[in-house]
């Protein structure tokens, strides 16, 4: 039965991020289909948790792009389909510019053959680079230091000239380190590799792990350790929503940071998950990993003013919290 609200796109629909916002999306009422290639997402949490309808292609195929535009009436594009492994970005960027860049072109181009103009863009904290002033601004120069974000990078640039040239409308978020998982256990993060601290120091917690290593203990904070911005995934999904129907009425392009505004040291994301789960972690300190700045936090002022964005649970243990539900649940029959 249709909710009476237009229906929308999601790229990269069965990933972390994209399949946290296809649940807001239902939940506000939206239809949704999803295009994922499945490289990285779960076909799991489509069918058998939000029973929606997930076509298996990639955004590169612009035949497949026409025949889902052609069946279905599409009214905007989310789009989450990137790899974002830093590392192998830099080891492998062909991949990297073949999907985030040549992938989102053809999308685009498919798009405005089907007279789609509202576009929500997943972009990344990483297109600015080492940062000159903390928290971080949206105006702040963008200087990528590696070939993931200057994959989003020029997909911003691309969307700001289709904008000029084609009135092609996009709201670009650029986010800093999506954490946490959905409150009702419903979904969470389940990486193939995983790079993410949290769900690396839960794995540890789980004994999937034998150590939780800290990449340098000498940087000028307050315990040595690196400050990063952690913002819950479910905050993240509600301003994608609000970055849509900010679309839906009419509104011009736009950018926005999200972040909780403040960071939590590795120490203390450690600190919380033993709080939280009841286990001592165990820790190997490391030397410092070349690229990492002290601290990454990203001023989220514009998005909360603009959009009326407000984060529903910034503290470090609510995000832990609900990350240790999801990580017991999805390991509970290995262990």
């Amino acid at each position: 039965m249709s909710s009476g609200k237009p229906t929308i796109l999601v790229t990269g629909g069965a990933g972390y991020i994209g399949s946290h916002t296809v649940l807001a999306l239902l939940q506000a009422g939206y239809d949704v289909v999803v295009l994922d290639n499945l490289v990285y997402g779960h076909r799991d949490l489509l069918e058998k948790v939000l029973q929606i309808e997930l076509v298996v292609g990639d955004t590169a195929d612009r035949a497949l792009l026409d025949q889902i535009f052609q069946t279905h009436d599409i009214a905007a594009v989310m789009h989450f389909s990137a790899y974002a492994y830093v590392g192998e970005s830099v080891t492998d960027p062909a991949k990297y510019y073949r999907n985030n860049v040549l992938g989102t072109l053809t999308l685009l181009e498919a798009m405005l053959a089907a007279s789609v103009k509202k576009f929500v863009f997943s972009s990344t904290c990483a297109t600015y680079g080492v940062p000159e002033v903390v928290p971080i601004p949206e105006n702040h120069p963008q200087n990528p230091i590696n070939p993931y974000g200057a994959t989003k990078l020029m997909v911003e640039r691309i969307l700001s000239d289709f904008d000029v040239a084609y009135s092609l409308k996009s709201v670009r978020f650029r986010y800093f380190n999506a954490a946490g998982a959905d409150p009702n256990g419903l979904l969470g993060e389940d990486h193939n590799p995983e790079t993410h601290l949290i769900p690396l120091v839960l794995l540890t917690a789980l004994g999937k792990r034998e150590y939780i290593s800290i990449f340098g203990t000498d940087y000028p904070t307050p315990d040595g350790t690196c400050i990063r911005d952690y913002i819950h995934v479910s905050d993240l999904a509600d301003a994608h929503v609000l970055g849509l129907e900010y679309l839906l009425k009419g509104s011009d392009s736009e950018v926005f940071n999200l972040g909780n505004g403040s960071g939590f040291s590795v120490r203390e994301v450690i600190a919380a998950a033993e709080q939280v789960t009841g286990v001592t972690i165990p820790v190997q300190e490391s030397d410092r990993r070349p690229g990492d700045p002290p601290s990454l936090i990203g001023s989220s002022e514009k998005a909360r003013k603009i959009l009326g964005w407000q984060p529903q649970y910034p503290s470090i243990k609510d995000i832990v919290f609900h990350a240790w539900q999801w990580h017991q649940q999805r390991h509970k029959d290995e262990c």
